[in-house]
């Protein structure tokens, strides 16, 4: 038999079960805001709408409490509800709140309750769950926010076809989660783990400048671009740069060359489908042409390696990387490296 709903709180948010009486004030209290995020777009519900939703949360509790509805009070007064979906030991969370009663903190401390009812043991009277979850749009940065500060971690995205999620118009979602074993952000390793989780994360690669005692440039035709470019690659979580870049080097041209110096900085906006990111150009050092015959290239990734002049680079690169092996070889010959650039342009 399921036990009655109980009715949580904090000491400021109260999470109670849903009375027919607040039919109508939820009905009042959806704004275009809350229209805009829930359900087809505009749409608010009516007071009848509403007291079919508190019968689907009633009898959903009832159903081994698979749907459990809760609506948010503050001084005893309805400022929103929130709900969690049961299915493969996972619960989904859901929370809105009412015209007049946003930014004040109160639905964090709803999902917050929320998710520590979903992971108390239920012979303490909570779910069980191992896992909480919640589904949020890119674009929502207020839910994104509230999921966070709740101590769900950001997981990644989610892409879905339009029409298919909670809103016709979603196309993908953040995927944000907690699990019963997470330590509490309360402890400074949760609270490091969940910043980890949403802080920006910007891809790094790492090049390498190799020259000829005539000043020409090493630069490697690339399987997967039509321009060619210096030797190097993206960094791997964890890895450093200088390692990435002796690691990309052996693996892709079949030689050893270890970086030396730092160069340059460039930072690399968007482009042709890439997210931007920070190339970090070293320098290899000046070695005798005779250095190809010793080149063993992957034929995933490199389809002819050159030594070129200005002019052969020029020809050859993409314009941006033109400017950045510029800006990297007068670097070297002032030798004086840590400079910047941003697309290769000081």
């Amino acid at each position: 038999m399921t036990q009655p709903q109980p009715t949580l709180t904090d000491g400021v948010v109260t999470l109670r079960p849903w009375r027919e009486e607040d039919a109508e004030p939820a009905a009042a209290g959806h704004d275009e805001l809350a229209a805009h995020w829930f359900g087809p777009e505009g749409h608010r519900p009516t007071a009848e709408e509403m007291r079919e939703r508190i019968r689907r949360w009633r009898t959903g509790y009832a159903d081994h409490r698979r749907l459990v509805g809760f609506a948010i009070e503050h001084d005893g007064t309805l400022v929103g509800g929130c709900e969690l979906q049961q299915e493969d030991h996972t619960g989904t969370l859901f929370w809105t709140l009412y015209a007049g009663h946003r930014g004040r903190g109160h639905a964090t401390r709803a999902v917050r309750i929320l998710a520590d009812y979903a992971m108390t043991d239920e012979p303490d009277g909570g779910l069980g769950l191992g896992r909480i979850q919640a589904r949020v749009e890119p674009d929502n940065l207020a839910s994104l926010r509230v999921a966070s500060r709740a101590g769900l971690r950001r997981e990644g995205v989610r892409r879905i076809p339009a029409g298919t999620g909670e809103r016709p118009e979603a196309t993908e979602y953040v995927i944000l989660a907690r699990l019963a074993t997470d330590p509490p952000i309360s402890d400074p390793e949760g609270f490091r783990a969940l910043l980890n989780s949403i802080l920006p994360r910007k891809r790094g690669i790492s090049q390498l400048l190799v020259c000829d005692p005539d000043d020409r440039v090493l630069l490697c035709q690339l399987t997967y671009k039509r321009d060619w470019d210096l030797p190097g690659g993206v960094i791997e979580v964890g890895e450093s740069p200088r390692v990435g870049l002796a690691r990309e080097c052996t693996e892709e041209l079949g030689i050893e060359l270890a970086p030396g110096p730092l160069l340059l900085t460039d930072w690399l906006p968007p482009w042709g489908g890439w997210d931007d990111a920070l190339c970090l150009v070293f320098d290899g050092g000046t070695h005798d042409p005779g250095l190809l015959a010793g080149v063993v290239k992957d034929p995933r990734e490199i389809k002819d390696v050159a030594f070129c002049t200005p002019e052969e680079v020029a020809a050859r690169a993409a314009d941006f990387t033109a400017r950045r092996i510029a800006a990297a070889l007068a670097a070297r010959r002032r030798a004086q490296g840590g400079a910047y650039t941003e697309s290769g342009r000081d």
